[in-house]
């Protein structure tokens, strides 16, 4: 696995994603055992608000990151840098504010935000996560995902370390879980910038000029990788933001454990569909980056797992607590078996990008996004979270079974294609079979006489039998 670098990035990716999850599990079983379930509830439906609104507006810069850091020079690579953080750090702050405007008047369960110190959360948050974010696809497009890792891993637990430092001290309300959130988020990206990219590559400086000449980049991503991105990765996102509003903060705490322990599995097919992406993107590792080789990192890491947490998922939320656990648990058993799905449409998307077709991941995307929210929208309010669950698994399933008739199209319109070039447009004339050496009998009760093979005997003279030919 040391030489095959589309294996090890994705691992690399893939530990960096589990042990986030696994550290913020910890996270989440410290706040359920200190704090209230309802401030529970709140926080989460801020955390949860903040990271639709750093999906909507971090324009997609990470993929243009993975398509132009390798192959740049130093004062370019920072230039690039410098512009695409940004302009989306900027623009998620404008986003977050408009949130924080619009979201009370729309839903009167987020009415919470119009107290200050909420609203100043939500824009804190939201521009942590796309600043984090960003950095993150900095270290994929280098295939350097074991930096990656680290800063993940110190972000993860300096969350816990900071949550249990608050609770110990009495804090046991809502800004204390988003405050252990956002702050070792905000510190370890500070240190990034400061030591961490110099490392990565070597005489860069990160500067606040140069970005006008970056802008027609970043509308280039916006119109094509970031819908792709919004339309793949949004209903995720969105799912405890409309769990919120039609059921409230309470039954969002339910939901919102069960979603982040099933995350680990959704974490994994990502993880290896953007290894795939910023290895065929390089041109020296184009030929190892297939698809099959892909797929089966993908079924050897989330097999086990996958299994674990159907049949013992119930068991792990009662780790946080029985109520979870009976909110949970059927829950959970959904988000398993849509991990499946999900994996391949995950591929998918990542071959198709890798190819340049990225109207046909925005359809594929969509149509999910389509089914997944209005099924979950239509169904909260008679069946409660699991609607959310099942609304899930039914867009991700209509999703594989788009992949599975789109390659079932390909092979079928390769096969006709190969037919066509043949000359004349004829189909390939088959063999005669072997001509027996008898022929049926002529009449009822005879046997079948053998043919006998006609030679042409050659002449036994070559001139003719002449005397006028003979010499005298």
């Amino acid at each position: 696995m040391a030489r095959d670098s589309l294996a090890r990035n994705s691992v690399l990716i893939m530990a960096s994603t589990v042990g986030t999850g696994g550290l913020g599990y910890l996270y989440w079983m410290v706040a359920a055992r200190e704090v209230p379930g309802i401030e529970i509830g709140t926080a989460t439906a801020l955390i949860s608000a903040a990271t639709v609104i750093s999906m909507v507006a971090n324009l997609g810069i990470g993929h243009m990151f993975i398509q132009r850091l390798p192959a740049s020079e130093a004062p370019q690579w920072s230039r690039i840098v410098s512009a695409g953080l940004l302009v989306g750090c900027l623009v998620t702050a404008g986003a977050a504010g408009a949130a924080v405007v619009a979201l009370p008047g729309l839903a009167g369960n987020f009415a919470f935000l119009t107290g200050p110190a909420a609203a100043a959360g939500l824009v804190a948050t939201a521009v942590a996560l796309t600043a984090s974010t960003l950095l993150d696809y900095v270290y994929v497009a280098h295939r350097a995902s074991h930096g990656m890792l680290w800063r993940n891993l110190s972000l993860a637990g300096g969350k816990v370390l900071a949550l249990a430092a608050l609770t110990a001290a009495g804090m046991t309300t809502a800004v204390a879980v988003v405050l252990a959130w956002t702050v070792p988020s905000l510190l370890v990206t500070a240190y990034t910038l400061r030591r961490g990219l110099p490392r990565l590559r070597p005489g860069c400086r990160l500067r606040g000029t140069g970005v006008g000449a970056e802008l027609p980049f970043v509308r280039r991503s916006l119109t094509g990788h970031h819908l792709v991105n919004l339309c793949q990765a949004g209903p995720s996102a969105v799912l405890p933001v409309l769990v919120t509003a039609r059921l409230g903060t309470a039954e969002n705490a339910h939901f919102y454990v069960a979603w982040m322990t099933a995350s680990v599995l959704f974490m994994v097919s990502p993880a290896v569909a953007s290894a795939l992406y910023a290895e065929r993107t390089n041109a020296a590792e184009a030929r190892s980056a297939s698809l099959p080789r892909a797929a089966l990192v993908v079924l050897v890491v989330i097999g086990l797992p996958a299994l674990v947490l159907f049949l013992f998922g119930g068991r792990i939320l009662a780790l946080f607590s029985p109520a979870y656990e009976a909110g949970g648990g059927l829950l959970l058993k959904l988000l398993v078996l849509a991990a499946i799905p999900d994996a391949i449409t995950n591929l998918a998307v990542a071959h198709w990008r890798s190819q340049g077709a990225l109207a046909r991941c925005v359809r594929l995307n969509l149509v999910m996004a389509a089914v997944c929210l209005t099924l979950t929208w239509v169904w909260l309010p008679s069946a409660g979270i699991e609607a959310a669950g099942l609304a899930w698994l039914a867009g991700q399933t209509a999703g594989a079974l788009g992949v599975a008739g789109y390659a079932l199209r390909r092979r079928r319109q390769r096969r006709l294609s190969a037919l066509r070039r043949l000359p004349s447009g004829r189909t390939p004339r088959v063999p005669r079979p072997h001509r027996p050496s008898s022929h049926p009998a002529a009449f009822p009760g005879r046997t079948a006489l053998p043919f006998r093979r006609q030679t042409r005997r050659s002449a036994r003279h070559t001139r003719p039998r002449s005397r006028s030919w003979r010499v005298p």
